[in-house]
């Protein structure tokens, strides 16, 4: 549980909502993912909320599909390089972190620490990397690649590549550059530190051309569900965005990356597990059912198909009738362990059909949704809260704008009424926001370390 009592909550923005039919709702944004002014309005609704950050998910293609289906969708089709918008973001919020997917699959290391750490200088420290491997043969296809890294291969890689993005944003002491204009000295030559990394994967000499940032280091997110995944997660992480549809499987995962966290001497309260969750809400429950239903009635059942297929690691479900159960066994699968598991589960356990299956998945692709008044929201997610299986929640907009200022407008006061949340942000940086300590660089803590041997 977090020190302070408080739940931290990320918003989440696809371009115009979660659901795969956002686009088309009333209270959707269908231009969202070319309208800066639209993105604009929704982070600083979000600031004015007081949400620790808004997160937006990446990938390097355009997300193939039937052409029926994909042509259908807004997800994953055609929208602003995220970096380039938080940049632009960064200039019109002042409190709210701002945290962006790059893949370690398809990026030089010193092209991620570069972008983030200048990111950070850009926003006064509030930026955060979400670490991903890419899994998706359309983006292999961009990179010289006939197929994916291997599942086990991406992490294996990932880590030593967290490990050299680290590095280089330790590549300057904070106090390094003095810029005296009366002797012309502009930096300390001693604190400047070459990385010289050479490791199985990368080799990296440094140093970066960016200072030390205003947090330190960006905030380091992750979402991995898989065995992989929350070990690196435990290793380095200090958010998670977590896919579990229900609080039992949430507490496990919980408790088990936080445990982890142990052999790597990291403490459990570093790592903010913050579950997905979409919402629906309305000051009287009806009038949210009927919404929900509206939206899921406004997905064309090819795109379900599509949806559901791409979740489950690009497995061809064509050959099978839209009426018939998952053929049994599943091929296996190269994509997120997470979002696999819980989707064969849950279409185990209620005896899905395709259509019906990929009908439930793709409202808010896989994550956990919730349709209720203010108060059963609330009492939803202190539930979870507190049953330490989270440390928060990553809101997950249906359809934006109009969700999210619901959520803003109805659940985030409940919320405060109840002790739950900040009524006002507790620092300037992101790390101040999330209760996460400024990390000490590699070289302070090695002078440290040496002048305690040398007494």
């Amino acid at each position: 549980m977090n020190p302070d009592g408080k739940m931290r909550l990320a918003a989440y923005f696809n371009p115009t909502g979660h659901h795969v039919a956002s686009w088309r709702h009333p209270r959707a944004q269908s231009d969202a993912h070319i309208n800066i002014k639209h993105y604009v309005e929704i982070t600083q609704t979000a600031e004015r909320a007081k949400f620790d950050l808004v997160f937006l998910a990446d990938g390097v293609a355009t997300r193939q599909a039937d052409i029926e289906a994909q042509s259908r969708s807004v997800q994953f089709i055609a929208h602003f390089e995220p970096i380039t918008l938080l940049s632009a973001l960064a200039m019109v919020t002042e409190r709210i972190g701002l945290v962006a997917t790059m893949s370690t699959s398809y990026n030089a290391p010193y092209h991620v620490a570069r972008k983030f750490a200048s990111l950070d200088h850009i926003s006064g420290g509030r930026s955060g990397w979400n670490l991903v491997t890419s899994g998706q043969l359309a983006e292999a296809l961009n990179f010289n690649r006939t197929e994916p890294f291997p599942h086990h291969e991406r992490y294996k890689r990932a880590h030593e590549f967290a490990e050299v993005v680290q590095g280089l944003w330790d590549s300057w002491d904070d106090d390094a550059f003095v810029r005296d204009k009366d002797s012309g000295l502009f930096f300390e030559p001693d604190k400047m530190h070459y990385l010289n990394h050479k490791g199985k994967d990368y080799s990296v000499r440094g140093p970066l051309n960016v200072p030390r940032s205003p947090q330190g280091q960006p905030v380091l997110v992750q979402a991995g569900a898989s065995d992989d995944g929350k070990e690196l997660a435990a290793e380095f992480a200090e958010a998670i965005f977590s896919p579990h549809l229900n609080v039992e499987a949430a507490k496990a995962y919980y408790d088990d990356v936080k445990t982890r966290m142990r052999k790597y001497g990291r403490d459990p309260d570093h790592l903010k597990i913050l579950p997905g969750l979409s919402v629906i809400v309305a000051r009287d429950a009806e009038v949210a059912r009927k919404d929900y239903e509206f939206l899921q009635n406004l997905i064309h059942p090819i795109v379900g198909r599509e949806i559901l297929s791409t979740m489950l690691g690009e497995m061809d479900l064509t050959p099978y009738s839209l009426d018939e159960p998952l053929p049994d066994p599943l091929p296996p699968s190269n994509g997120s362990r997470g979002h696999y598991d819980s989707i064969v589960a849950m279409a185990r356990r209620e005896n899905l059909t395709i259509r019906e299956l990929g009908n439930r998945v793709a409202g808010a692709r896989g994550k956990n949704v919730f349709v209720g008044t203010p108060e059963k929201v609330a009492d939803y997610m202190e539930d979870w809260f507190s049953k330490e299986a989270c440390d928060g929640f990553t809101i997950m907009p249906p359809y934006i704008p109009g969700s999210h200022d619901d959520f803003c407008e109805l659940v985030v006061p409940e919320l405060q009424r109840r002790g739950l949340f900040r009524t006002e942000y507790e620092g300037t940086t992101l790390r101040e926001n999330l209760g996460l300590p400024r990390p000490e660089s590699i070289y302070t803590r090695a002078d440290r370390k040496k002048a305690g041997k040398s007494r």
